[in-house]
């Protein structure tokens, strides 16, 4: 299956340095993907491909692959065939936020950056600039269990872009967010892209497709397999 195709049959894809110019650098690449769960094959012979500088959605209905599919490409599950290939330093944000409640938004920044080799210093420096891109500013003192629905996820999202990784995995990284932290969150996106780094995200948001550089429809795919 050719991203550029589905791309066509969703929406039109957005112009960009990436799009049609084959000598752009893949940052990943995952190639005839089958997952089967016992008797039930949920993803069948799915390729895809994120060059960089694109921001590239997975749509679908419930159930068709897209969260097996984006944690394959993350190293979380093992395809049950079927190659994924990954290209400089990648970062994965689950749906639901792993957050640890008695520790702070700074102390979330602190702990996770130690584990990319920050320093304390800048990794609240760098998470709280993060926050601020999305509409969140104060609060960092806050124990993650009494922050929002919508908080948590922003500092969900903010510790999976904490080392500004090349690619980013987004499993429909907005849960809670209201219509102006959305907004944010797409501007981040495009300043990232605009930037050379990578995003693939799941969405169920269709409005937002004229944002994106090529679409991989699983529901699609899996009524022609069907």
């Amino acid at each position: 299956m050719d991203l550029s195709d589905t791309a066509s049959e969703v929406t039109a894809t957005r112009p960009g340095p990436a799009e049609g110019d084959s000598s752009t650098p893949i940052r990943l690449h995952a190639s005839n993907i089958h997952k089967r769960y016992g008797k039930n094959h949920v993803l069948k012979g799915v390729d895809l491909t994120v060059r960089a500088g694109e921001v590239v959605a997975i749509i679908g209905a419930n159930g068709c692959g897209k969260s097996t599919l984006m944690k394959i490409c993350a190293g979380l599950v093992s395809p049950s065939s079927g190659v994924v290939e990954v290209d400089e330093s990648m970062a994965y944000c689950p749906q639901q936020a792993g957050l640890m409640g008695f520790l702070t938004a700074d102390e979330h920044f602190a702990l996770f950056g130690a584990g990319h080799g920050m320093s304390r210093g800048e990794a609240q420096a760098t998470g709280r600039q993060l926050a601020k891109s999305l509409a969140w500013d104060g609060g960092m003192s806050t124990q993650a269990r009494h922050l929002s629905g919508g908080t948590q996820q922003k500092l969900n999202l903010i510790l999976a872009a904490l080392s500004d990784p090349d690619i980013l995995l987004l499993d429909e990284p907005y849960q809670g967010f209201d219509r102006g932290s959305y907004v944010d969150f797409w501007d981040w996106v495009l300043q990232r892209r605009d930037a050379g780094k990578s995003t693939l995200v799941i969405t169920h948001m269709l409005n937002s497709l004229d944002r994106v550089d090529a679409v991989l429809d699983l529901g699609a795919k899996a009524a022609a397999d069907s």
